[in-house]
């Protein structure tokens, strides 16, 4: 993808191979992907093609006992691919998030919302603990969740999927990182809920010019959400476009049978008409 302005998140050549008891595995194979600032990029394919375990990849997030990640993954020009745990520690969260595709395993269960959230803007800032927990509060506050202050006291089994995933977003963008990595962040979740998420997402790109990497297989969610697409299919891309033109003129066989595949109903184009409420 050609750009104007330099790319916040590069991933140039991405191989992870896994090690099993058979020998050696290929799971994703030379991945190129970047990012501009305040651009959403797509990442569609079906289940199991490598969409996951290249956010992780990205996250530095798999175990290196068993698995090799090869390539370089560059964000705003420093190098994470091999980066030093204590070092990715303080880049993850505050530089760049990733929201879960399943909000219940993002929490602890046995701490409170409130306890949680404040020990990640502390982790990442010199706020004092009151600093933090205003600042939590007023982060759930802009995702829409009723009585913040109570909802800071609660556990995650109290709260709705729903509520969980807004929570994540908050915590996530309360840092302002420089790039999200939301994966399937409307699994799972009710027609509302989506419509929630997807207008807090839209809203954090717009007000702090953060770039999402938008995981899924929602091509609905793809064509109200995203401004390019890359179509990977069993770990490698196979297409990259503008949203209207993957759509308008798929190239790839794939990608087409992708987009024959979505129900009548769902089949509808990119229209760049979605409004924030």
């Amino acid at each position: 993808m050609t750009a104007q302005l330099d790319a916040v998140l590069q991933v140039s050549g991405l191989r992870i191979t896994a090690r099993t008891p058979l020998g050696e595995k290929p799971l994703v194979h030379g991945v190129d992907l970047e990012i501009q600032p305040g651009r959403v990029v797509g990442l569609i394919g079906e289940s199991g093609c490598g969409k996951s375990i290249t956010s992780l990849s990205i996250m530095q997030l798999l175990d290196r006992k068993t698995t090799t990640i090869e390539g370089s993954i560059r964000l705003n020009g420093r190098e994470l691919n091999g980066l030093r745990s204590e070092s990715m520690r303080a880049i993850r969260g505050k530089e760049i998030a990733l929201i879960m595709q399943n909000p219940m395993n993002a929490f602890s269960p046995v701490l409170t919302i409130g306890h949680q959230c404040i020990e990640t803007i502390r982790t990442h800032t010199t706020l004092s603990k009151k600093q933090a927990y205003e600042l939590a509060v007023s982060s759930l506050h802009d995702v829409n969740l009723p009585d913040p202050a109570a909802v800071m006291k609660q556990y995650p089994f109290q709260l709705s999927g729903g509520m969980l995933q807004r929570v994540m977003i908050a915590t996530a963008v309360c840092l302002r990182p420089s790039v999200i990595i939301a994966d399937e962040p409307t699994t799972a979740l009710d027609v509302d809920n989506q419509l929630r998420v997807l207008r807090q997402l839209d809203r954090i790109r717009s007000a702090y010019g953060t770039s999402i990497l938008l995981i899924t297989h929602d091509l609905g969610v793809i064509a109200e959400m995203a401004d390019e697409v890359a179509v990977m299919q069993s770990g490698r891309i196979v297409e990259q476009a503008d949203v209207f033109r993957l759509f308008d003129h798929p190239q790839h066989e794939y990608t087409q049978r992708l987009l024959n595949a979505r129900p009548a109903f769902l089949a509808h184009q990119p229209s760049k008409e979605f409004v924030p409420a």
